[in-house]
């Protein structure tokens, strides 16, 4: 820990010595941590990230230069999908993803710094729970699609194998984290193939480039956003780790989305037989105007262009088919090879764009009195995941059905989209598809039969049977036949590994 000389001399060279103004006023514990946080500060880090941070939030006030007339869709060769591809191919694409992770190959990588704050919770988006029958959390259900795609590798392959599961966190994020993972047993893996590790926090500064004080003797933090990533990987030894065990592909997502089909082996497999560095999966858009990032090209270069960079009129153009023109929806859901990602912690890392997010952030006024702004008055810098797709030397797109594959949880009940209650809806709507591909058929309390919707029709939550199947029994749909053909079966249905192995006794 440096001395509190040390500390006024880097903060000086910073052009931030306010930091320490209430010094005098600190206890000797609180002056211990305040001096240990402090050592982490770089001075010349610190200095170049407070101005590049005001001179980008002033930037941002100024009209924003559009990107309509750069942009290109990503050209058809580089596309790759489950409905644009027959099903051969896609057995292909299958069958290499899982003989890569019966290999060991295979890692996946969750992005899981965001705390509840908009679902309404203190604790972790993973450690929620969107009310499914078996009341199951996000972290569960993942940790079960790994164990479920490591046995069926296995299985394929006769070879025992294993799936490296290594989750980035934040400083709010980790504690609460670790101590869940353990309280569950890490849901029976193996807890050496879970590795958790923390991203950087930056502080929060001023529209005028003066860090901000949460606390007489705290600064404020932020994480540095998901494209914190790739520092983060090389802070503490990620990719080392990932060269030790033989990890060559890597398939990386976000916590909040239910539907994420871990490692997936047909994605994996086309990356793969593509010779991808860099991949990224995406759905169509909805409609022109939805709210979400489109993967596309820019003066030749692969970025996500988000909805606010372009004019509506650019976002409604439509293709020759008639569907839209930019239809790539970006879900951060993207495949990197370990040398890739090698190459951008070694050359690029520092040229990834600075993103400004204006904030509400809690500080204390010259008298040290603590305040609650009630319109922004911070900085934060943050870096996105995707940002990393320019420096690309073979990129694809995968583009699967957002029914299938996406519904985030971001916002509390109550908000129109991205709910728990569309979560859940979400999951049990695609398992009740897989009952009925299964050829089985539900009846109401009064045993009278219930007819499958049309071909099309969107499934109710409030009026179709209630059926969840566990990832510990299908990972994607698949060998549910053998277990439910030709049965009837009553809601709420919940397949889980007794209930399988009772019919299986019984049959």
């Amino acid at each position: 820990m440096i001395s509190i000389e040390e500390a006024r001399s880097r903060l000086d060279l910073a052009g931030q010595s306010h930091i320490l103004q209430f010094w005098d006023e600190l206890g000797a514990e609180e002056r211990n941590r305040f001096l240990a946080d402090l050592s982490y500060l770089d001075p010349e880090e610190l200095r170049d990230h407070c101005r590049g941070a005001a001179e980008a939030a002033s930037r941002c006030s100024s009209p924003q230069d559009r990107l309509d007339e750069l942009m290109e869709p990503v050209p058809m060769e580089f596309i790759g999908g489950v409905c644009r591809s027959d099903k051969k191919t896609l057995d292909d694409w299958e069958n290499e993803g899982f003989l890569q992770i019966s290999l060991n190959r295979v890692a996946v990588l969750l992005l899981a710094g965001g705390q509840g704050t908009r679902l309404g919770v203190p604790y972790p988006k993973g450690m929620y729970n969107v009310g499914l029958p078996s009341g199951k959390t996000l972290y569960q259900i993942q940790a079960e699609r790994i164990r479920k795609v490591q046995e069926l590798a296995s299985t394929r392959h006769d070879s025992m194998c294993k799936v490296p599961w290594y989750i980035m966190t934040s400083e709010f994020t980790l504690e609460p984290t670790e101590k869940f993972f353990k309280e569950n047993n890490y849901f029976n893996l193996d807890p050496s193939d879970v590795v958790m590790f923390e991203q950087r926090m930056i502080p929060a500064v001023t529209f005028d480039g003066k860090v901000i004080l949460e606390g007489k003797g705290k600064i404020a933090m932020a994480p540095d956003g998901n494209g914190g990533l790739y520092r983060a990987l090389v802070d503490n030894g990620i990719l080392e780790d990932m060269k030790k065990r033989g990890v060559q592909y890597l398939h990386v997502y976000c916590v909040d989305n239910i539907l994420v089909k871990m490692a997936d082996p047909v994605f994996i497999g086309f990356c793969v037989k593509k010779g991808a560095d860099c991949g990224a999966k995406v759905v169509e858009k909805a409609y022109p105007a939805e709210p979400v990032g489109v993967v596309c090209r820019v003066d030749g270069v692969y970025q996500v262009v988000e909805y606010s960079e372009v004019l509506p009129e650019t976002t409604a153009l439509r293709g020759p088919g008639g569907g839209l023109l930019y239809s790539a929806g970006n879900i951060c859901n993207h495949f990197f090879t370990l040398e890739f990602l090698m190459d951008v912690a070694q050359n690029f890392e520092g040229k990834l764009k600075q993103h400004v997010a204006l904030k509400k952030v809690p500080f204390v006024d010259a008298k040290g009195t603590a305040v609650k702004p009630d319109k922004p008055n911070g900085i934060k810098m943050e870096k996105f995941v995707f940002d990393v797709f320019q420096f690309s030397r073979n990129f694809v797109v995968f583009e699967v059905l957002r029914e299938e594959e996406f519904s985030p949880l971001k916002n509390a009940d109550g908000a129109p989209v991205d709910t728990p209650t569309t979560a859940r809806r979400s999951l049990l709507n695609q398992h009740y598809r897989w009952v009925l591909a299964a050829e089985a058929s539900f009846v109401d309390p009064q045993r009278e039969s219930i007819s499958p919707p049309k071909s099309g029709t969107e499934l109710d939550e409030d009026s179709q049977p209630t059926c969840e199947i566990s990832p510990l029994i299908s990972y994607f749909g698949e060998g549910l036949e053998k277990l439910l053909k030709g049965r009837t079966l009553e809601s709420p249905f919940v397949l889980d590994e007794s209930l399988a192995e009772e019919i299986l006794r019984a049959s």
